[in-house]
């Protein structure tokens, strides 16, 4: 997976992408500049076989298990605001030039720690978790899952102030 970040996705406190680069090792992080693309993706772009863009719009198409074929895909995810997002992707021809898919959860976003979420969105690391499953890593998912509830809840505890009884989370 490579997250393709908004710079100023790297200084929100919120930003969930750095969950995956902490627990999924072959995650890698790049950052999105508007006039020059990090020429690091565009090579790592070239050499994969299979490079998706996920990226939900009228040219996407929803991706399934990867059961057809074991060949590992490439998937680079917009770490961002979804309006930053939606600008990374106008401004970006050659992300435009990718294949595009986007996802159909199986559960909805359970991310609070932003305004403005749309019905069906998903935070930067639930899309992990997501695509974990579609890879067949459900255990791994399911754990990833667990560590991001309870990482959202102390997040949201600690912001409001309050102190949170781990023995009482889930």
């Amino acid at each position: 997976m490579a997250l393709l970040c908004h710079p100023n996705e790297l200084k929100r406190e919120t930003n969930t992408g750095k969950i995956l680069l902490w627990s999924l090792p072959g995650v890698k992080q790049f950052e999105w500049n508007r006039k020059e693309p990090p020429t690091d993706l565009l090579a790592l772009i070239e050499k994969h076989p299979k490079p998706m863009l996920l990226f939900p719009n009228e040219h996407s198409y929803p991706i399934e298990q990867n059961t057809a074929d074991k060949e590992p895909r490439l998937y680079i995810v917009l770490d961002a605001t979804w309006q930053e997002a939606k600008k990374m992707w106008r401004q970006s021809p050659w992300l435009q030039a990718l294949s595009q898919g986007h996802l159909q959860p199986s559960n909805h976003s359970n991310y609070s720690l932003r305004r403005n979420q749309n019905e069906g969105n998903l935070c930067t690391c639930e899309v992990g978790v997501e695509l974990m499953k579609l890879e067949g890593l459900n255990k791994q998912s399911e754990e990833l899952n667990r560590f991001l509830q309870l990482y959202l809840q102390v997040f949201q505890a600690d912001r409001c102030g309050h102190a949170l009884n781990l023995n009482k989370v889930k």
